[in-house]
This record gives structure tokens, C-alpha cells and sequence, in this order.
């Protein structure tokens, strides 16, 4: 059984003689070994010795999916569970007869699987999912998974039943929707791989169904103008039906806030009291709630306020005690509403207001775009600032990122209220600009 300090280069030229095996083992990494079968096949082993004597062997993952740095940070994560009394493949056999005994249908693996990602023990990026993130899966995994393939035994589930799914999708005209189904269905199998339930993954092995291309729409003048009046007084909207269309005031309060602020609506949909500092005019969103995980600072414009102030007390008014959230649901629990209801709310204005094409996100889209025009002025780099997003705009992005702890409150306030007040002119018909090709398709950063 050779040892040596293994390098990348060394494991991928590693072969084995016919009918043989080849053993590698690290001498860099306590217990690291590289299994290599004579057809190529390159598994990383762990092997540990329990305080009983017995040398089990833990199953790290096959290469290239697992590298060698991968491997021995596996490996040095199994040594601290062994000293500290571990016995890492006893637990894992443990782990494997739970979710069995939990999960023989893919409803109720996807049920093991979003609670692991909730307790945090499921973190394959490194990090925790956040709340919101999860609470979208599983509203997708009900949505569209659920109905044709919820019911099925998890391990019968191959590669031509999730084609037919996504390709159901696809005929149905739903698009971006479909790549992201396929994502969760990937993701669940990822992790039942992990707990040695399957060995494939059926998600996997073919491009994604729907366009990727990223969208670049923006609301036009008149298309704002039609919106914040149908916000001030959706009175007079019907559907095709001639049917009235009912959307609660704080929905188009959101949907106001969504295109003076240019958050995302997760974030705004999310607001909660403790994040709002009115004497200061600041909404500081935490960091768990924003995309980069970073807490970012919102200048909160005049406007917006009393749009929050009246947004709370219309989500206070028929509970018992005051809700901890700007926008509640109205369940007994207090939670926020989820960011959906938004974007169902502004897709009913639309059809009432024969609108077609831009979506809540494009609102974003549209202030970003206004921000660095001619119209408003702004920088591209105060622009995400404004945005919350993690770029090095200004410098090299390890400054940025790494040496400039600035919130750029003066710029994005000033930002902001020119944004707003630019904002208010068109929906008041008092401005009309076009966007340099303002048109269906629009390039914008």
C-alpha cells in the first residue's frame, strides 16, 4: 500500500494493474486513502480505528467529484469526529435507516431533505439556505413536482420521467420556472446520493429545457403612469371576464415600495420593525435576508415612509397583538407574506391593465436603468450600492469587499431621493423620456 504526499497531478495519472487495485494513501492527511479499480474508477476512502479496535472505512466520494483538496478537508472533519469519540461510518448507517424509514416516496424525500437544509445539517455550498430560499423550493416542489411525480418511490424516478415532466412545463409556456424545478429535483437527489439512498442522479446528464438568457425589460413611462394609477384606485380593473380585480392595499403598497427602493422582493416583502429606524430614515436589512449575505443599508426616501407607516397599520389592525413583520400574512402565525403573493398581485393589475411582458423583478431593472441615465445621473458604482450588490465597482473587488466597511449612506440617500423624485414626475404624466432603446429588449448591468 504506497503512501506519499498525493498531488493533483498524482491521482489523475494513478492506475491500476489489470485485476488489481491500487491503494494511495496520504501521508499529508491522517486515514486519507485514494482507491483506483483497474478500470479507472477513483474513490476516496477514510480509514479510522475506533476505541474498540475495529478499522472501519468511511466512503469520502468518487473523483472528479470530489477533489483531492475536497477529500482531505472531508478527511481532517472525520479525524475531529473520531477524537472526539466519533464513529463516522456507524453514524452514517444510522443516518441511512432514519431517512428510509422516513422517505419511500419522492414527497416525502423532499420532505427529509428540506428539513436538513433547515437544522443546516444539508449546507452543499458551505452555507445554511435561508429561509426564504427554502420556503421558494418547497412552494416549487409543491407546484410543479408534487402532482406527477410526489406519489412515486424516490428511487424509481429516472432520468425520462423528469424529461416529461420539464417538457410538460415547457408545453405549458412556462419557462425560467422549469430550469429552477429542475435545480430542486437535482438538489434533493444531490443530497440523497449523499446519504448512499441512490447512486444516480435524475436530474442530471442534459441541459436545461428553458432559455437562460438573462432578461433585460423595463417598464416604459406609460406603462408606470398606468400602474400607479390602477395603485392609487384599482377600482375600475376587470379580468377577461369582466370580473373585478381585487388587490389588497398593501400589495400595492409593496409594489410602490418595490420600484421607489429597487430591492428585491424578498426583501421588501420580508420587512420587519426592528430593521426600520424612521428618526433616521434608514432600513437596514439583515444579512441573513439579503442575496450576498451582507446587512445593507436602505435610505429610506420621503416618500416611502408614510407608504411603511400605513402598510403597518393596515397589517395591525385586525390582530390581537402587533405583528414583528411590515407585510404579515393574515394566518395566525406571524410570519411574513410570501414573496409570491407580490408578484400575483402585480400579474392581476396587469391583465386588468393590458399590460404584458414586465415583471415585479423588472421594476428593479427599471430604477437601475433610470438611476444611470442622463435622467438621473447617478454612478454605476453608488447604482449597486443602492442594489446591494457585492461587486468591486470602485476598485479591485478584493478592496472592496475585504477593506471598505462604508454603507455609502450620503451617496445612495441622494441616489434615492433623485430616483424617487424622477419617479414621481412620470407617473404624474409631468415627464416623458424613452431609455436609450427602450424597447422589448433592453442591455442594462
Amino acid at each position: 500500500m504506497p503512501k506519499l504526499v498525493l498531488t493533483d497531478r498524482a491521482v489523475a495519472s494513478a492506475k491500476a494493474e489489470e485485476g488489481a487495485r491500487l491503494e494511495l494513501w496520504d501521508l499529508r492527511t491522517p486515514g486519507l486513502c485514494l482507491r483506483v479499480t483497474d478500470r479507472g474508477v477513483r474513490t476516496w476512502i477514510f480509514r479510522y480505528r475506533t476505541p474498540d479496535g475495529r478499522q472501519p472505512r468511511f466512503t469520502i466520494g468518487k473523483m472528479p467529484a470530489v477533489s483531492l483538496k475536497d477529500a482531505r478537508d472531508r478527511a481532517l472533519t472525520l479525524n475531529r469526529d473520531v477524537a472526539l469519540g466519533g464513529d463516522p461510518a456507524a453514524d452514517r448507517r444510522h443516518a441511512r435507516v432514519e431517512v428510509q424509514d422516513a422517505a419511500r416516496t419522492l414527497d416525502e424525500l423532499a420532505d427529509v431533505y428540506f428539513d436538513a437544509c433547515a437544522c443546516g445539517e444539508w449546507k452543499p455550498k458551505g452555507k445554511r439556505k435561508r429561509a426564504h430560499v427554502i420556503a421558494g423550493e418547497k412552494h416549487r416542489f409543491r407546484l410543479h413536482v408534487k402532482p406527477d411525480l410526489g406519489e412515486r418511490p424516490f428511487t424509481s424516478v429516472t432520468r425520462v420521467d423528469v424529461k416529461a415532466l420539464l417538457r410538460g412545463m415547457i408545453g405549458n409556456g412556462i419557462g425560467a420556472q422549469t430550469n429552477l424545478t429542475q435545480a430542486i429535483i437535482r438538489q434533493i437527489y444531490n443530497f440523497a446520493i449523499s446519504e448512499d439512498l441512490v447512486v444516480v442522479n435524475p436530474a442530471t446528464g442534459f441541459a436545461p429545457f428553458a432559455d437562460s438568457a438573462p432578461r433585460s425589460r423595463i417598464w416604459s413611462d406609460a406603462e408606470l403612469v398606468a400602474l400607479w394609477a390602477a395603485l392609487d384606485d384599482p377600482s375600475g380593473l376587470v379580468d377577461e371576464n369582466g370580473k373585478t380585480i381585487h388587490v389588497s392595499e398593501a400589495m400595492r403598497i409593496a409594489i410602490k415600495l418595490l420600484a421607489m427602493l429597487g430591492q428585491r422582493r424578498a426583501e421588501v416583502i420580508g420587512m420587519e420593525h426592528r430593521e426600520l429606524d424612521f428618526a433616521a430614515k434608514t432600513w437596514l436589512i439583515d444579512a441573513q435576508r439579503m442575496k450576498g449575505s451582507k446587512a445593507h443599508m436602505v435610505p429610506l426616501p420621503e416618500a416611502a415612509i408614510p407608504l411603511i407607516k400605513r402598510a403597518i397599520q393596515l397589517a395591525d389592525a385586525d390582530r390581537a397583538t402587533p405583528s414583528d413583520y411590515v407585510f404579515p400574512t393574515d394566518r395566525k402565525e406571524d410570519r411574513a407574506v410570501h414573496p409570491a403573493s407580490v408578484t400575483h398581485a402585480l400579474t392581476r393589475m396587469k391583465v386588468g391593465l393590458g399590460i404584458k411582458g414586465p415583471t415585479v423583478h423588472d421594476l428593479r431593472r427599471t430604477m437601475s436603468t433610470n438611476m444611470t441615465s442622463e435622467r438621473c445621473g447617478v454612478t454605476p458604482f453608488i447604482r449597486s450600492k443602492v442594489l446591494g450588490h457585492i461587486d468591486g465597482g470602485g476598485g479591485a473587488l478584493v478592496s472592496s469587499i475585504h477593506y471598505d466597511s462604508n454603507t455609502y449612506i450620503v451617496e445612495k440617500r441622494r441616489a434615492l431621493r433623485v430616483w424617487v423624485a424622477t419617479l414621481e414626475k412620470i407617473v404624474a404624466g409631468e415627464e416623458t423620456w424613452a431609455v436609450e432603446g427602450n424597447d422589448e429588449e433592453v442591455c442594462t448591468d
